[in-house]
C-alpha cells in the first residue's frame, strides 16, 4: 500500500513543497505539492531525483561508532556508550580548559528544531558562543547588510514579487542553476510580458546571463564599484526619490560625498565593462516602476561581501524601490534552512530570536526565558576562526553535525590539519562518504530527508512543515534527539539541572522557540503546529491575533532601527583579497552545477545527476588555452599559494580571458585529493566573517599524464563506490562517478604505470579472477584490457595503457550493462569491438533523458524551444534545462547567420 506524505525539499532555500510516496519502508516516488505557495507543484532536477538518493542503505551511517584512541579504528557501539562518551569527553575538556575550549559546527540543512536544541546546548548549558554553521559560508554577508541597512535580518520581499517586478537585476546569482523553480516563475512572467527587463551582473556568461536583456561581465570582485557608479549616474540624472530618502533614511549625504569618486567611466573601467552598459543598467533600474534585485553567493562569498550587499541595497533606498510589490533587495538563500538557523540564534555572533550577544538586556531576557544563568558575553568564533582555533589548540573538542567542512571550508588543508590535531571530534552524519567522517572519534548516525520531522524557513521567511515518510533505518536518530540526550548526560557533569535542556518532541521545541520570538521583529507568537497543519506554510512575522503573516516588510516605510529610518553607509570600493600577479595570473571563480548539490554526499548517490556534467572540469577562455598550448580534454594543474588540483580542461568563451571557473561540488569522494577549496583562501569579510570562496589568484599549467586507466563495472554502484573511493588519492588524477543506478565509472591518469594500484582497483570493482574474466596484455607497452562476463553479457571492463589505448576502447567500455548479449566469441571482443566510439552524448534534459545530439538535430531541422518541448519533451517537466535549450537555439542561429554572411 502506497502512502502520500506532505513535506519540504531538503536542497536549496526555495523551500519547495513535496508529496512523497512510500510503501511503509522505502520512498518510491516524489512530486511537487501543488498546494504549496513556494513552488505550486514545480520541482527541479535535484528534487525530482530525491527517491534515487534514498533508494539504498549503502553508504548510510546506521550504527554509532567510536574509537578508544586516535590511532584506533572506530568500532560499532551502543547509543548509551556513544552518548556517554561524548558527554564525558566534553565535560572533561570544559573542566580542564573552560567552556570556550569546545565548539559546535552545524548546518543550514538542519531543521529549526534541531538547530534550536544545539544552540541551547552550546549557549545555555555549556555557556559558550562557539557554535557556528555552514550558513556562515553562505548567507552571513546578506545578514550583516540587512541588519546594517534596515536594523534587522530577513528579506523585505516575497516570491510574488517575481511576477510583479518590471526590472530584475541578478547580481552574482546563476539563478537558472541555483534556484531553478523560482527562475521558472520569472521566465513565465517575462514570456507573458516581454517588456520586463533582465540585467545580469556576472563574470561568466551563465545560463541566466545568456537570457538577459543586458549582461555586465564585470571583473570578479568589482561589484561595489559597479553599484557606486550606477548610483552616481542616478544622482546625476535626478532619478533619486528625495522624498523617500529624506523621510525614511539617514546617511545619504555622506554616501554622496564618497560617490563623487565613482563617475560611470571610472567605475566601468574598474569593472572592465563599457560605460554605456553601466549607464543603461542604472537607467533601467532607476526608471522602472518596480525594480527587484536577486543576489546570492557572488556577492556574499567575498572579503567585502557586506559592502557589496549594502551597495546594492543603496540603489533600492535611493530610488524608493522597497516595501512595495515587485521592488526590493532579495537575497536568495543557498540552503534549505539557513533562515531558520538564524531565527534560533544558531550562529556564533547572535542569540536566539535575533537577540545580540553584546546586549546585556538581551542576555538577561534569554536567561529568564531559558531558566539559566551566566550566558557568555563573549562572541563565539565564526567558522574560519573556529577551525583555526582547533588547529592551534585553543579549541580542544568539536562537534560537527550535518555538514562537511573538510570539503566546504576555504583553504581546506588547514581544516584537515585542524581536525587531525583536535583532542576529540564528534561527527553527526547520515552518510559515510563525506570528507569529514574519517576524522570522527565518535560517529553518530543521524536521520535525514524523508525520515525526520520539524520545520524549515525558506528565502521569503515562510515556515513549512517537514514530515517523515518512512522510519529512520538502523539506529539512526533525529538530530534534535541526539543533542538533547547528550545535554541530559552533560548537565549533571557541569553541576546544573538537565531539565531545561531535554525535550520530548519537536512540537515542544517549536513552542519554546516561538515563545522566544514574541515582541521581536520575527514574532511568530501566532503560529504553532496546529495552525501550520490547518493553514499550510506561513510567513513571519506572524504575531498572536494575526490572520496571516506579512508578505513584505517595511511597506509603511518604518524600518527596524531605533528611529525607524534605514541607513546608508559610506565606504569605498576595495579590491579582492588576493590580487593576481605574474606568478598567479588568473582569477579563479567557483560556482554550482545544475544537477549537483554541495559536496555531493546526497546527489552523488544518483547516477542520473552526473549525466549533465560527468567530470570535474576547469573552464578557460579559448585564447588563454591557446597561449598555453592547451586543448579541451587535457589534464591541467590548477595551483594557488595554498594548494593545487588536477582537473580536465574545458574551453569556452563563457568565461572572460584572465578568468577560470571550477565547480565547487567535486569532493574527495569523487575526485582524487579533494575539491577546489584546497586552492581558495580564508580571508573573511570584516563584518560578517564570511570567507572569499569566490575568488583566488591561480595559475594553470599543462600536465603530461601518459598512463591512463578507465573502468566501467555493473553492479551495486554505491557499494562499489565505497570500495573504489579510498584508491583515488593515490593517483595524480582520478575520478569516479555513477551511471544510471547500476554502473560505476572510474577514470585515472598518472606519470607512470602502477601495476599494484591496478590490481587494487580490480579488486575494489569486484572483477572476477576466474574463467569469467578475459584478459589481453601487452607487457612491453604496459597495456592491459580486461573484460568480465556474466554468461554472454559484458559485466565490467578495465583498460590501462596510453591515451590511445583507452580511446580505442571507448566503445568496449560503453558496452558494460548492454541490454543485448555479446553476439560473437568472447575473444573477438578485443578486435571486433575496438576503435573509438562516438563522443559521449551529454544529457541536457535529465527528466526526459533527452541528449544533446537529439536536440541539436531538431534545431538543425528548424525547431525552436517551443517545438523542442512539443516534439522531444525536453523542458516540460522541471524546466531546469530550458535556459540551455534557449542557448543552444541561439547558438545555432548565430552559426547560421555567420554562414550566410560568409557566403
Amino acid at each position: 500500500m502506497t502512502t502520500l506524505t506532505q513535506t519540504t525539499c531538503c536542497y536549496c532555500g526555495v523551500g519547495c513543497g513535496m508529496l512523497v510516496e512510500s510503501d511503509g519502508e522505502r520512498i518510491v516516488g516524489v512530486r511537487g505539492d501543488p498546494s504549496h505557495p513556494a513552488n505550486h507543484g514545480r520541482l527541479c532536477s535535484k528534487g525530482m531525483t530525491l527517491p534515487l538518493t534514498a533508494s539504498s542503505l549503502a553508504g548510510r551511517v546506521l550504527t554509532p561508532a567510536l574509537r578508544a584512541t586516535r590511532d584506533a579504528a572506530r568500532a560499532p557501539t551502543s547509543w548509551d556508550d556513544a552518548l556517554a562518551t561524548v558527554a564525558s569527553r566534553f565535560a572533561d575538556v570544559i573542566r580542564r580548559h573552560g567552556p570556550h575550549a569546545v565548539a559546535f559546527y552545524v548546518s543550514g540543512q538542519l531543521l529549526t528544531e534541531d538547530y534550536y536544541v544545539f544552540n541551547k546546548l552550546a549557549k545555555g548549558l555549556v555557556r559558550t558562543n562557539n557554535i557556528d554553521t555552514n550558513s556562515r559560508l553562505c548567507m552571513s554577508s546578506a545578514v550583516s547588510a540587512y541588519k546594517m541597512a534596515f536594523g534587522a535580518d530577513g528579506p523585505p520581499t516575497c516570491y510574488d514579487d517575481l511576477e510583479a517586478a518590471r526590472t530584475v537585476l541578478f547580481a552574482g546569482s546563476n539563478m537558472a542553476y541555483a534556484h531553478p523553480v523560482l527562475f521558472r516563475r520569472l521566465e513565465a512572467a517575462k514570456a507573458a510580458d516581454p517588456s520586463i527587463r533582465w540585467i545580469v551582473v556576472d563574470p561568466r556568461r551563465t545560463d541566466t546571463a545568456s537570457m538577459a536583456d543586458l549582461h555586465l561581465p564585470i571583473v570578479p570582485g568589482t561589484d561595489v564599484a559597479l553599484f557606486h557608479g550606477m548610483l552616481h549616474h542616478l544622482i546625476w540624472e535626478g532619478r533619486v526619490d528625495r522624498a523617500f530618502v529624506d523621510t525614511h533614511t539617514e546617511g545619504f549625504e555622506a554616501l554622496k560625498q564618497v560617490l563623487r569618486a565613482y563617475p560611470p567611466q571610472l567605475a566601468a573601467d574598474i569593472c572592465g565593462i563599457e560605460e554605456a552598459t553601466l549607464r543603461q543598467a542604472a537607467d533601467w533600474f532607476g526608471e522602472s516602476p518596480a525594480a527587484l534585485s536577486l543576489y546570492c553567493m557572488g556577492l556574499n562569498q567575498s572579503s567585502h561581501g557586506t559592502e557589496k550587499n549594502l551597495a546594492l541595497i543603496h540603489l533600492h533606498l535611493a530610488t524608493g524601490q522597497i516595501g512595495r510589490a515587485g521592488a526590493g533587495p532579495f537575497s536568495l538563500t543557498g540552503q534549505p534552512n539557513a533562515m531558520g538557523g538564524r531565527e534560533v540564534g544558531g550562529l556564533a555572533t547572535m542569540l536566539a530570536a535575533h537577540r545580540e550577544i553584546g546586549n546585556p538586556a538581551h542576555r538577561a531576557e534569554l536567561e529568564r526565558l531559558w531558566g539559566v544563568q551566566g550566558l557568555s558575553e563573549t562572541p563565539g568564533l565564526p567558522a574560519v576562526e573556529m577551525f583555526d582555533a582547533v588547529r592551534d589548540g585553543r579549541i580542544k573538542a568539536i562537534w560537527i553535525a550535518c555538514t562537511n567542512p573538510v570539503h566546504s571550508m576555504p583553504d581546506s588543508a588547514r581544516v584537515r590539519e585542524a581536525l587531525a590535531a583536535a583532542e576529540f571530534v564528534v561527527v553527526q552524519e547520515a552518510f559515510h562518504q563525506t570528507d569529514t567522517v574519517p576524522y570522527a572519534d565518535v560517529l553518530l548516525p543521524a536521520s535525514t530527508w524523508g525520515e525526520k520531522a520539524g520545520t524549515v524557513t525558506n528565502s521569503e521567511r515562510r515556515i513549512s512543515r517537514v514530515r517523515a515518510a518512512v522510519p529512520a533505518p538502523g539506529s539512526a536518530r533525529a538530530d534534535w534527539w541526539i543533542a538533547s540526550e547528550v545535554a541530559r548526560r552533560l548537565a549533571p557533569a557541569l553541576g546544573v539541572s538537565a531539565e531545561p535542556f531535554t525535550f520530548a518532541s519537536t512540537q515542544e521545541i517549536f513552542d519554546e522557540h516561538r515563545a522566544l520570538t514574541v515582541g521581536r521583529d520575527l514574532d511568530i507568537g501566532g503560529l504553532d503546529y496546529a495552525r501550520l497543519e490547518r493553514q499550510g506554510p506561513q510567513q513571519w512575522p506572524f504575531p498572536a491575533g494575526a490572520e496571516r503573516g506579512a508578505a513584505r516588510r517595511y511597506e509603511d516605510g518604518v524600518f527596524a532601527t531605533a528611529d525607524g529610518r534605514a541607513r546608508f553607509h559610506a565606504f569605498d570600493y576595495r579590491p579582492v583579497a588576493e590580487p593576481i600577479n605574474a606568478r598567479y595570473p588568473l582569477r579563479l571563480i567557483t560556482g554550482r552545477l545544475r544537477d549537483q548539490w554541495h559536496g555531493m554526499s546526497r546527489t552523488g548517490r544518483a547516477g542520473a545527476l552526473f549525466e549533465h556534467a560527468p567530470e570535474p572540469t576547469l573552464t578557460m577562455h579559448p585564447a588563454d588555452a591557446a597561449r598555453r598550448g592547451l586543448r579541451a580534454g587535457d589534464h591541467v594543474r590548477l595551483a594557488s599559494r595554498r594548494g593545487e588540483r588536477v582537473l580536465v580542461l574545458a574551453v569556452s568563451d563563457d568565461v572572460s580571458s584572465g578568468t577560470v571557473f571550477v565547480p565547487m561540488h567535486w569532493s574527495a569522494q569523487f575526485l582524487g585529493g579533494g575539491g577546489v577549496n584546497d586552492t581558495t583562501l580564508g580571508s573573511v569579510d570584516n563584518y560578517s566573517k564570511q570567507p572569499e570562496l569566490k575568488h583566488a589568484a591561480v595559475r594553470v599549467d599543462p600536465l603530461a599524464l601518459p598512463w591512463r586507466v578507465a573502468a566501467v563495472r555493473r553492479g551495486d554502484a554505491l557499494q562499489l563506490h565505497a570500495a573504489v573511493q579510498p584508491l583515488l588519492a593515490a593517483r595524480r588524477f582520478a575520478t569516479v562517478r555513477l551511471e544510471g543506478d547500476d554502473r560505476i565509472v572510474v577514470v585515472a591518469a598518472d606519470e607512470q604505470p602502477d601495476a599494484d594500484w591496478l590490481e587494487q582497483l580490480h579488486t575494489a570493482l569486484a572483477l572476477p579472477r576466474d574463467a569469467s574474466l578475459l584478459e589481453y596484455r601487452d607487457v612491453r607497452r604496459a597495456m592491459t584490457k580486461r573484460v568480465a562476463w556474466r554468461d554472454t553479457w559484458i559485466d565490467g571492463v578495465l583498460v590501462a595503457g596510453t591515451e590511445a589505448d583507452v580511446t580505442a576502447s571507448t566503445s568496449l567500455l560503453a558496452r558494460v550493462g548492454d541490454s543485448e548479449p555479446w553476439p560473437r566469441a568472447r575473444h573477438a571482443v578485443f578486435v571486433a569491438d575496438s576503435g573509438p566510439a562516438a563522443p559521449r552524448d551529454r544529457t541536457v534534459c535529465q527528466c526526459q533523458a533527452v541528449s544533446a545530439s537529439r536536440i541539436d538535430a531538431a534545431i538543425v531541422a528548424g525547431a525552436d524551444v517551443a517545438q523542442l518541448k512539443a516534439t522531444l519533451g525536453c523542458g516540460t517537466v522541471c524546466g531546469s534545462c530550458v535556459p540551455e535549450l534557449q542557448r543552444m537555439c541561439a547558438a545555432r542561429g548565430r552559426a547560421t547567420s555567420m554562414s550566410t554572411n560568409a557566403a
